[in-house]
């Protein structure tokens, strides 16, 4: 599986390059177009159980599509999320977990794992859900951003903080934890912040330009009868 990434950064597209016969799974709705030749298949990826974990646990799609490459030759499929940004394309090795937040997760080859599982008190206090996504096995991931994507390498002891709406994956080497922004609550509430994420190396985090949040939160205040 090979991807090319076209239109960056804006408005990113995954171009995926199937082999004869060969699978990439993707998120529901996440396909753009693609070549003659393909099959498509969607089902409950882990079952009713897994499909229930993803989708009201993980707030993913109950559906997984995969798509299969023609027999005899090669095919190719882009895939796009739903809001305007940048794409990431890694690598998951055997032994070392991707964890990846809600909505960022586009696609992945046949040899990636994808389970939902609790993310713990931290991801919960951070507003975004207290479960993410965990990315085991071995092949490349297509991840979205929502704006720009920025990519930080963390050595041992490194660190720094982000809110959690700007938040796409991190390495689980990484350690994680949430604090309030300012000690107060008064002045937490002021700040429009609220809480926030401290990470320390070794690992790899990836962040987002824009807060898909923050887009929900205007559209409410300005959508006819938003306001009672």
């Amino acid at each position: 599986m090979r991807v090319e990434l076209r239109h960056q950064p804006s408005f990113s597209v995954a171009r995926i390059h199937l082999e004869p016969s060969e699978q990439v799974r993707a998120e529901s709705g996440a396909m753009a177009m693609h070549s003659f030749g393909v099959s498509i298949d969607a089902q409950m990826q882990g079952g009713l159980k897994g499909a229930f974990k993803r989708g009201v646990m993980g707030g993913e799609s109950l559906f997984v599509t995969t798509f299969t490459g023609h027999p005899d030759g090669a095919t190719w499929v882009d895939v796009a999320a739903n809001l305007p940004g940048d794409i990431w394309v890694a690598d998951v090795v055997p032994g070392s977990a991707l964890v990846v937040t809600r909505g960022s997760w586009l696609a992945n080859a046949a040899g990636v794992d994808i389970d939902t599982k609790w993310g713990g008190a931290k991801m919960f206090t951070g507003g975004e859900g207290a479960f993410v996504l965990h990315a085991t096995g071995e092949g490349p991931i297509v991840l979205a951003a929502y704006g720009a994507m920025d990519m930080h390498e963390l050595q041992e002891g490194q660190g720094f903080t982000v809110d959690s709406g700007h938040l796409v994956a991190y390495d689980d080497t990484i350690s994680v934890k949430t604090r309030k922004v300012t000690s107060g609550l008064m002045s937490t509430m002021k700040s429009g912040e609220g809480f926030v994420l401290d990470f320390q190396g070794p690992g790899r985090v990836v962040t987002q330009s824009r807060n898909p949040n923050g887009l929900i939160s205007w559209l409410q205040s300005v959508l006819p009868g938003s306001r009672g």
